[in-house]
């Protein structure tokens, strides 16, 4: 029996860990506000380290299509500006010398949906990844049966614990795409 639930625990996990990569990679997707979560992928080089942009400078929204970004040390404005340019954020800085600032253009009808495309294929690959879990542990169940006299009607039932787990990280994962898709095709 302790099997069955260090099974089912290792299940969870990994489709808990399925759905938190789709909320990192739903924070990556722009939508037509700005928001500072988009600066979250960037590193920059700052004297060799790869570091987050919240982590070397104040980065502030001082209305919807705009993010101020403001390096506490003001030599690292241009590798800032590199990093951005760089990355897929799909937005130009205008340096000042002091701050960078980043205007987001509306989105076009076109590119929200290309956006929601994005959105649906992350949902796949983490349906994907809920799905490889519940095969894995079945597996594993299957094993345990085999080879370790897990009773039959054991095993049914852990079968039907991990398919009710999977059912509710697949109904969470297509909860958090309709959210994204609302929020990205919201003018």
């Amino acid at each position: 029996m302790a099997e069955v639930d260090e099974i089912l625990t290792k299940a969870e996990g990994r489709m808990g860990k399925a759905l938190e990569a789709l909320h990192d990679n739903f924070t990556g997707v722009r939508t037509g506000r700005a928001t500072p979560m988009v600066l979250d992928r960037i590193k920059v080089d700052y004297y060799g380290t790869p570091t987050p942009i919240n982590q070397m400078a104040g980065v502030k929204t001082p209305d919807a299509h705009m993010l101020v970004i403001e390096p506490w040390d003001k030599s690292v404005l241009g590798a800032i500006e590199k990093a951005i340019l760089e990355s897929d954020l799909g937005v130009t800085p205008n340096n000042d010398g002091a701050v960078l600032r980043l205007p987001f253009p509306q989105l076009t009808e076109e590119r929200r949906r290309e956006l929601v495309k994005q959105c649906k294929a992350y949902a796949e690959e983490a349906r994907v990844a809920v799905r490889n879990a519940r095969r894995d542990a079945n597996d594993a169940i299957g094993k345990a049966q085999k080879n370790d006299g897990l009773p039959e009607d054991e095993a049914k039932r852990a079968e039907e614990a991990v398919q009710k787990l999977t059912d509710k990280f697949v109904k969470d994962v297509e909860e958090a795409t309709k959210k994204k898709e609302a929020e990205v095709m919201e003018i």
